[in-house]
């Protein structure tokens, strides 16, 4: 086989490609065999038809035309592996010559990864954020603490945003039950948003045995399909807080004082806010080198992401938003092919050990055991996409290694220090 490659866009080739006649023969055998297998010809058993029967009976050049078929993909991936090319997308072959016994000549055009020029990161300097507690934050988290040991006390009143309702629930479709759609007892805290459109609006206000219909999409019906649910409000509790003094602390605590608790919170936010460090470090190295790199991304590519998205919201017609979801898509290509660049110059790779702990850390936070979520992104084909973010991720983790990092006082920042267990899915996970 003979191959030359020709450079059409930066992000296109053509891939010239000629095939001598015995790099063929094996393709042409099998053809014979798959056609003597579906043709019936008085005399000869199925599958036992001879070549010149079929020549005679179908014709060669059906035969030959199943084994150029059967070839094009073996050749056109052996010349894009010859001339080390990174095709993506599908590709437009083109047969331009074959004769018999001799030769087979064929194009191809596909779309390739860019060029992705990567810098010296050992040069680099990544400015992050100070750490700083504010007494702001730390009232935020005796806030939370306060909230997970108040009480609920029944009231005689209407409804406010942040009471605890106890709720009977039926949703309608055109004025018919929806079967399933009812539930009772349900407390509800007013003002979360965690339940139905809609909710939170009409609770406000309502009195105990009040009953209110209102509009709603409904929660697993087709495309959100809306109907109208009625409320019923059993009771209405409010929340009571304790009071924030030493007693709190020591019930809520280790802590014998408010003081004591208050210093913790700050110990503990700093390691959090440190944590973001390496966080943003991250991220604000790959907002420079994408700003620092322009990186083309095939217009082919773009276009059947964007009308596939689109086809699934049944938006297709939507100028407006296909202008926008085409921005998206051109800007996650363009940070996939910088990741992959830099994977790359790293040569790095993933244990099964690594993929293994990221499947059952992310399985935890869905609820779900670890084979039955890998059984379920075997389903969907997202398996390769988690590796590909997991190999992302750790490839980045590599190269932060050599950058430096400075807080926005000039102080060098330690990542290494900031994360001695880093694993590349907690990136993944904070992307």
């Amino acid at each position: 086989m003979k191959s030359s490659v020709e450079v059409l866009s930066p992000t296109r080739i053509r891939l010239d490609v000629e095939v001598a006649f015995s790099e063929l023969e094996s393709h042409v055998a099998n053809a014979y065999a798959k056609v003597a297998t579906q043709v019936s010809i008085p005399g000869f058993r199925k599958g036992k038809v001879p070549a010149s029967m079929i020549d005679q009976r179908v014709g060669r050049g059906t035969v030959i035309d199943e084994a150029i078929n059967s070839a094009l993909p073996e050749f056109y991936g052996k010349a894009a592996r010859e001339h080390s090319v990174a095709v993506i997308g599908r590709p437009e072959v083109d047969v331009k010559e074959f004769v018999d016994n001799e030769k087979l000549v064929f194009t191809v055009e596909v779309d390739v990864r860019p060029e992705v020029k990567l810098p010296d990161f050992s040069k680099i300097t990544i400015e992050v954020d100070d750490v700083k507690v504010a007494d702001s934050d730390v009232d935020e988290q005796i806030e939370s603490l306060r909230t997970r040991f108040g009480t609920l006390t029944t009231v005689e009143r209407a409804v406010k945003t942040g009471d605890f309702a106890t709720l009977d629930l039926t949703a309608f479709i055109d004025g018919a039950e929806v079967d399933g759609g009812q539930a009772n007892e349900i407390s509800y805290e007013v003002g979360s948003g965690k339940m139905i459109d809609g909710l939170d609006d009409a609770l406000v206000g309502m009195a105990v045995n009040e009953v209110k219909q209102f509009d709603t999409k409904l929660v697993g019906q087709q495309d959100g399909e809306k109907g109208e649910v009625k409320v019923t409000v059993k009771a209405v509790k409010e929340r009571e807080l304790p009071p924030v003094d030493d007693a709190f602390a020591k019930l809520a605590s280790e802590f014998d004082t408010l003081a004591e608790l208050r210093e913790d919170f700050v110990v503990r936010l700093e390691r959090v806010k440190k944590m973001e460090q390496g966080a943003q470090a991250r991220d604000r190295l790959v907002e420079k080198l994408l700003a620092e790199n322009e990186i083309p991304v095939p217009d082919n590519l773009v276009e059947l992401e964007v009308n596939d998205h689109l086809e699934g919201e049944g938006r297709m017609e939507d100028a407006e938003h296909r202008a926008e979801v085409d921005g998206q898509v051109r800007s996650s290509l363009k940070s996939d092919f910088l990741l992959d660049a830099i994977v790359q110059a790293e040569d790095v790779q993933i244990t099964e050990i690594e993929l293994t702990e990221y499947l059952v850390r992310t399985s935890q936070r869905y609820g779900m055991a670890p084979q039955q979520f890998a059984e379920e992104l075997q389903k969907a084909g997202q398996i390769q996409q988690l590796v590909a973010e997991v190999t992302r991720a750790k490839a980045l983790a590599s190269v932060l290694g050599r950058i430096t990092v400075k807080d926005a006082s000039g102080n060098v920042v330690d990542l290494e220090a900031l994360a001695p267990k880093a694993d590349p899915a907690d990136l993944v996970e904070q992307a």
